[in-house]
């Protein structure tokens, strides 16, 4: 069996989860080659993993026609030449254009052509222009892919609709997170746990000033802007916590101006390599996104006993089952309370750590990401050879 892997540009989970599986099908004796924007490979080395190889398709986050038409003509071309087995895509703009790419790899006699998975990382954009077009997006895998995997539930939901014939889950686990200070993660996030070594502490935080934490990239999904309106509720505790939003991202300036007009003790330290400590240190994690998927940050929060307040949205239900305090989206005062609660009731603090590394304990790993990946490719490659020819 041959793999080839397609994304486009990615700054995060999917570029990570995209590593780990190829790395995982080479170290299995199967061999992987991944297509994606040149910056993914700087971002994530995949052409450093043994076994893997890497060539640059320029997939863009955002319909371009011209630039559309040229990734889908160099993808025809790299399948008809490397003649893969299984083509996993890697979102629904990569999944598209895969799809299509993949309709002009014509079969012989003796090759079926290649069976095409598509995993959706995302929820698509809601209305207007963009989501019309991301409707189309998801006709054309559901329609074309051999087999959908989905992050989430309402995923499931939403490509059954579209009337994908096969629907499952894809687990997307992290790689697990010391609790020790100092310590770093293996295979760190871009926007989250990376940067250059020894920065200066992020803050004074401690057993005076209880550490809220949030990590993410500064994005609107992320939902940064009601944490900071959340965080001008709970000035009553005292001593009055300190407020840290890890991450990169386009919502930098206007954050930190929302921070200063609201008169908060918010710290903006950018990326850094010393997530790991911070999880260890803080008082409570906060992650108040619009939408997520199985967010490989939670997951490391969790697997660092850090109790979680966090939004009922996409997969995170899934991920923390009643051990965390879910919130919905967009709502300050209902997130401001519930950080409230952990910081001023320490038996209910105490109790959600222990949670949260009891439900650590049933997070997916790695290895079973990869063999339900590997499961997954041998069932779509027999689904192929079905097919009359």
């Amino acid at each position: 069996m041959k793999v080839a892997f397609v994304l486009g540009t990615s700054t995060g989970g999917t570029g990570r989860h995209v590593r780990m599986l190829a790395a995982g099908c080479a170290a299995r004796g199967v061999p992987a080659e991944v297509f994606g924007p040149a910056q993914t490979d700087r971002d994530f080395g995949f052409g450093a993993v043994p076994g893997v190889g890497f060539t640059a398709v320029d997939i863009a986050d955002r319909p371009r026609v011209l630039r559309d038409l040229a990734a889908i003509g160099r993808l025809r071309r790299l399948l008809r030449a490397w003649r893969p087995d299984v083509v996993h895509a890697h979102g629904l703009r990569a999944g598209a254009l895969t799809a299509i790419a993949a309709a002009f790899v014509r079969p012989s006699v003796y090759d079926a052509g290649p069976a095409l998975i598509v995993t959706v990382h995302n929820a698509p954009a809601a209305g207007g222009v963009t989501g019309a077009i991301y409707r189309v997006l998801e006709l054309i895998v559901a329609r074309r892919a051999d087999s959908v995997l989905c992050v989430s539930a309402d995923l499931e939901q939403r490509m059954r609709a579209a009337g994908a014939r096969r629907v499952a889950h894809a687990p997307v686990p992290a790689y697990p997170v010391p609790a020790l200070a100092g310590v770093s993660a293996p295979e760190p996030a871009r926007g989250t746990t990376p940067g250059p070594p020894r920065k200066p502490p992020v803050t004074e935080a401690g057993p005076a000033r209880p550490l809220v934490l949030a990590v993410g990239r500064l994005a609107p999904q992320k939902g940064f802007g009601t944490l900071l309106e959340a965080a001008s509720r709970w000035r009553d505790i005292k001593p009055e916590p300190v407020l840290v939003i890890v991450g990169e991202g386009p919502l930098e300036a206007r954050l930190k101006g929302q921070a200063a007009e609201l008169h908060l003790d918010a710290r903006f330290p950018g990326q850094r390599d010393d997530v790991p400590a911070l999880l260890a240190a803080a008082a409570v994690f906060v992650l108040p996104s619009v939408w997520e998927g199985q967010p490989l940050i939670l997951q490391e929060a969790l697997r660092a006993g850090v109790p979680v307040v966090a939004t009922r949205v996409g997969g995170i239900p899934e991920l923390t089952g009643e051990d965390a305090i879910l919130v919905p989206p967009g709502d300050p005062d209902r997130l401001a309370d519930a950080v409230h609660a952990v910081l001023t009731d320490p038996a209910l603090a105490t109790r959600m750590r222990q949670a949260a590394l009891d439900r650590a304990r049933t997070l997916p790993t790695p290895e079973e990401a990869v063999a339900s990946a590997l499961a997954e490719y041998a069932r779509a490659g027999k689904s192929r050879e079905r097919k009359p020819r």
